[in-house]
């Protein structure tokens, strides 16, 4: 059900480093939106310690039962976490969402994503699982270089995002993110064992260039669904198998992981005009979050091929015919005549 495309093989890579940055005038476009208002609790930047523990709570939502801000002007606001952080306990490196992820000279942890802080342990509100709870100390969040504690579930550092005005607003959730470096992916929180909160995952049909060969019509996951400012409809995203996959368990685990992000699901994957829903299914990985499958295969999206609408980078096959582990070929699955 693949089709192999050669030339590439390239090998897996995390980048620790590569920055994206942007002209203010990009910042500009991306910042304004006519149903945006002036100032609201829950996008309000960080600026300053807080005065008190941060409180969090579960709320039930379409993403399942999910963290939100338990307490205080940002009550109700919604949470997420950032896949690629997960580089900083794999490898010591720097948060993916941090002062020098920038987009036109804006921050990542302050603006954009502004970090929940806490002054003291946070508290587990209703839903909330208190052995979940943490901090990580950071220096990259306020000016000069001040240590604050930033609120972690099951290891992740929480964030809320710019566009969520109001409590239940979820503009961040499944946001492909092509400006935190490296690329990772937003989430809403599971709350009774953290990790990404999904929601029903969708694919479809999307066609994109592939370098040297044209258009191409591949299978794609729809991503950044409630991102209405730059995509009203959701982005569709090329998806891969890798062919070193075998008995429905995936051999990219850890840092592959990173560059080849699973695509997850919440519940039974739903199937777009052209996509066979009975070739769609799930599996579990070591982490118990559920995979997306098909015809048995685990699927998977490329960091290099994340982008933002009229903002950031443009759409791509970018990763067929890439080496994975195990001597494995990542390809993408071509719409059938």
């Amino acid at each position: 059900m693949t089709t192999l495309f050669g030339g590439l093989g390239r090998p897996v890579a995390v980048r620790t480093a590569a920055v994206l940055t942007l002209g203010l005038a990009a910042v500009a476009l991306l910042f304004s939106s006519p149903a945006r208002a002036a100032t609201s609790a829950c996008n309000d930047p960080v600026t300053s310690v807080p005065s008190g523990p941060a409180t969090v709570s579960a709320a039930s939502t379409e993403f399942g039962r999910v963290l939100v801000v338990g307490s205080g002007a940002d009550a109700g606001c919604s949470l997420y976490l950032l896949t690629s952080d997960q580089l900083h306990s794999l490898t010591g490196a720097n948060f993916a969402c941090g002062d020098t992820s920038l987009l036109g000279g804006t921050p990542c942890d302050t603006i954009l994503w502004p970090a929940l802080l806490t002054d003291g342990a946070p508290i587990a509100g209703p839903g909330v699982n208190p052995t979940l709870l943490g901090t990580v100390t950071r220096t990259d969040v306020l000016a000069g270089g001040e240590p604050v504690q930033q609120v972690t579930y099951a290891g992740l550092p929480l964030y809320r995002f710019h566009f969520d005005e109001e409590p239940g607003e979820t503009e961040g959730a499944n946001v492909f993110d092509p400006v935190t470096s490296p690329t990772g992916t937003w989430y809403r929180v599971n709350a009774s064992r953290g990790g990404p909160a999904p929601g029903q995952a969708e694919l479809q049909l999307e066609t994109a260039p592939a370098p040297g060969l044209g258009p191409e019509t591949v299978l794609a996951a729809t991503m950044d669904n409630d991102f209405t400012t730059v995509a009203p409809d959701g982005v569709a995203f090329p998806v891969y198998t890798l062919s070193s996959d075998s008995g429905h368990e995936s051999a990219c685990q850890g840092l592959c992981a990173l560059d080849w992000q699973p695509v997850l699901t919440w519940q039974r994957p739903e199937a777009g005009a052209g996509v066979d829903q009975h070739a769609l299914g799930i599996i579990v990985r070591p982490d118990r979050t559920h995979q997306v499958t098909y015809d048995g295969q685990p699927l998977y999206l490329f960091y290099k091929d994340a982008w933002i609408p009229g903002r950031v980078g443009t759409p791509g096959i970018n990763g067929a015919g890439a080496q994975g582990p195990l001597d494995g070929i990542f390809n993408t699955i071509p719409s059938l005549p």
